[in-house]
């Protein structure tokens, strides 16, 4: 070992690494970068893509929203606010789809959160029943609107339709409806259909939701002896915040936006009672008036936006004062 120790010599240390001077670092900031100015080229395909389909066409709307152009003249007269003023309040056709729009929102918003929240309570857990229940309810998400519409179509008509015809075997003629024929109750017939249409996604949004709650603090407050609704109030409510927040403004647009459903439901162009503000819209495309459709696009997407920061506000409020 000693004659081992005398042919290697005594351990050598690793010398220490030199320190970087002043004159080191500067060169470094020098030295170009090669790579930085590449990063800025990824985002370009998007930004123009961006500008392209969706800002000039933004601000294409704002010009023509204050000026008589009928879609098909070279020229037209610039009118100002006029066509905003005629919206609000001199057109009985305009205002009346807005109140229908408000009142579908309203029941949509209402009935589609509240029965997607119950389906994804009940079907949280990752059992083999429950995977197949979700794929059924989730399953007429992925059918067309017009799809949807020509069966529920079929399920108001009142002569054959098969709501009346179960009404009937079961002993309740009493309850028969005219259902899209009624023309105080056609807007929430067809809203129900939008909730059948859409419930099945939202539930999927609320199941990642309560999955992603912590075991422990259910097991805490049972151990506490809290009942089944107090922790529903003081853990999952509170836990669900951001899926709540993501379901209600996503349904507020779907709400706005059921053009196709009440368009194929209700035909071209839809009676009095049935037509909302995306119809509406169209109907005055179709009547050559461009400039005064482009300024109730302008008000339909400000409606959509002041609608959804006051959800934002509500839920806020009503989450910090559970």
């Amino acid at each position: 070992m000693s004659s081992q120790t005398e042919l290697l010599g005594p351990p050598q240390t690793p010398p220490e690494p030199r320190r970087a001077t002043p004159k080191d670092r500067a060169q470094r900031k020098r030295r170009p970068n090669r790579i930085a100015p590449a990063l800025y080229l990824f985002p370009l395909p998007a930004v123009a893509l961006l500008a392209v389909f969706f800002a000039t066409p933004l601000l294409q709307a704002f010009q023509y929203a204050i000026t008589d152009w009928d879609g098909f003249s070279p020229t037209f007269n610039y009118v100002g606010l006029d066509n905003f003023t005629r919206a609000l309040t001199g057109d009985t056709l305009f205002t009346n789809a807005l109140t229908n729009n408000v009142k579908f929102m309203l029941v949509v918003v209402v009935f589609q959160t509240a029965f997607s929240l119950i389906l994804a309570l009940l079907l949280t857990k990752n059992s083999r029943p429950n995977i197949v229940l979700r794929a059924l309810f989730f399953f007429p998400t992925i059918l067309s609107s017009v799809s949807v519409a020509f069966i529920w179509k079929f399920i108001y008509d009142p002569n054959f339709g098969l709501a009346n015809s179960i009404l009937a075997a079961i002993g309740l003629e009493g309850w028969q409806s005219a259902y899209l024929g009624d023309s105080n109750l056609a807007l929430y017939w067809v809203a129900i259909t939008q909730v059948w249409f859409h419930a099945g996604q939202m539930m999927v949004v609320f199941i990642a939701g309560l999955q992603g709650i912590p075991r422990e603090l259910y097991e805490a407050a049972e151990v506490d002896g809290a009942n089944p609704w107090q922790r529903f109030g003081a853990i999952t409510w509170p836990m669900i915040a951001p899926a709540m927040t993501i379901v209600v403004a996503y349904t507020t647009v779907q709400s706005f936006k059921a053009f196709d459903l009440i368009l194929a439901i209700a035909g071209n162009p839809p009676k009095a009672s049935l037509d909302i503000l995306s119809t509406r819209i169209y109907s005055t495309f179709a009547n050559t008036e461009y400039g005064y459709a482009a300024a109730q696009s302008v008000l339909f997407m400000a409606m959509i936006v002041l609608v959804t920061v006051l959800q934002r506000r509500v839920l806020k409020l009503t989450q910090k004062s559970e």
